[in-house]
C-alpha cells in the first residue's frame, strides 16, 4: 500500500470513529495502519540522518 492510500484509509477510519465508532476489526486495522505509517516515517527520517555529511570548515 502506498503512503497516500495508507493516509487516506487512516483518515477514513478516524472520521468514522468520530461519527459512529469503530468495530473491533476496524480498530485492529487502524492500529496496524498507524504502525506501518510510523515505520515509514522512521525509515525516511533514518535515511535523511544517514545521508547527512558533517564538514569541518577549519
Amino acid at each position: 500500500m502506498d503512503i497516500d492510500n495508507l493516509v487516506k484509509r487512516i483518515n477514513e477510519l478516524a472520521q468514522k470513529n468520530k461519527a459512529e465508532g469503530l468495530t473491533e476489526e476496524e480498530l485492529q486495522e487502524r492500529s496496524e495502519l498507524r504502525e506501518i505509517y510510523l515505520q515509514n516515517i522512521r525509515s525516511n527520517f533514518r535515511q535523511q540522518l544517514d545521508s547527512i555529511e558533517v564538514v569541518d570548515k577549519e
